[in-house]
């Protein structure tokens, strides 16, 4: 691939937890290049500029050109390739965060249709995907503005879907659940407590969780927690037992055993590997 061609930006950290951009950047590929097969670990949107090219996810094949865009799901094996007579053109953005899967269930894409035929607005989202790229950068202003972009971005995909918005949906259970454990994960809360707070049985929060972020609230509420514990043993000097405590354990034994059943490795690990 000829490196003049591609111009992109890797975010070093993802210290955002609500909606985060880990990668970002324009390319005009070599014929016939080819990503794949492989999987991502973030959310991945690519919205084609010109030219053609195809997408493989879930046994079928998607013809892309000019005006479409197609979204990689995390932890999905993918195959994209430039067409070898007009090689496309895309600018992708990638990103994490636990608003991410809700903003999504918003837009036309699903993981049953990954892709975006004549994208309405889509000059103004090749212009926003930009304009991420333009407020790149590894300080945390840098982060807020990507973040902030992205949101607008992601917004024009919603103004153009034709998904209907229904009251009390999975969807708005899920978004509910997640400001409470936003503002509660420090202290010892349970899945009983959310679906106290929302108003559920357990067994329908559950249905919920599965069917918005294909995961049960459980390991929500823990793969919160650790995005927290990590942020801290990256930014603090606090021991171990101090950061438990303030993501809402209180067995310090217990976070070190579940931190490295996540992680793969102990916190104090982590702590040294970081700092390295």
């Amino acid at each position: 691939m000829k490196e003049k061609n591609r111009n992109s930006y890797k975010s070093t950290e993802r210290e955002l937890v609500s909606l985060a951009v880990y990668n970002v950047g324009y390319e005009l590929c070599d014929a016939d290049y080819q990503w794949g097969p492989g999987i991502r670990d973030h959310y991945l949107i690519h919205y084609v500029i010109s030219g053609k090219g195809s997408y493989r996810v879930n046994g079928n094949t998607y013809e892309l050109s000019a005006g479409d865009a197609f979204l990689v799901y995390p932890n999905t094996e993918i195959i994209y390739r430039a067409d070898f007579a007009e090689p496309w053109e895309y600018a992708w953005v990638g990103f994490t965060g636990s608003d991410a899967a809700m903003i999504l269930q918003a837009t036309d894409f699903t993981r049953q249709t990954p892709c975006i035929f004549r994208v309405a607005d889509g000059d103004e989202i090749k212009r926003q995907i930009l304009h991420i790229y333009d407020a790149r950068g590894n300080r945390f202003e840098n982060a807020v503005e990507m973040a902030g972009r992205l949101y607008t971005t992601l917004a024009l995909f919603i103004r153009s879907s034709h998904r209907e918005e229904l009251p009390n949906t999975a969807n708005s259970y899920v978004q509910k659940s997640v400001e409470f454990i936003s503002a509660n994960y420090s202290y010892p809360i349970t899945v009983e407590d959310i679906a106290a707070y929302v108003g559920l049985s357990r067994s329908h929060l559950f249905r919920s969780f599965e069917t918005v972020l294909q995961q049960s609230p459980k390991e929500y509420l823990t793969d919160f927690r650790m995005k927290q514990a990590c942020y801290l043993l990256e930014h603090s000097n606090l021991s171990i037992t101090a950061i438990a405590n303030s993501v809402g354990f209180d067995n310090s034994l217990y976070f070190s055993k579940t931190f490295h059943r996540k992680k793969g490795m102990s916190p104090k690990e982590y702590r040294t590997s970081f700092k390295k």
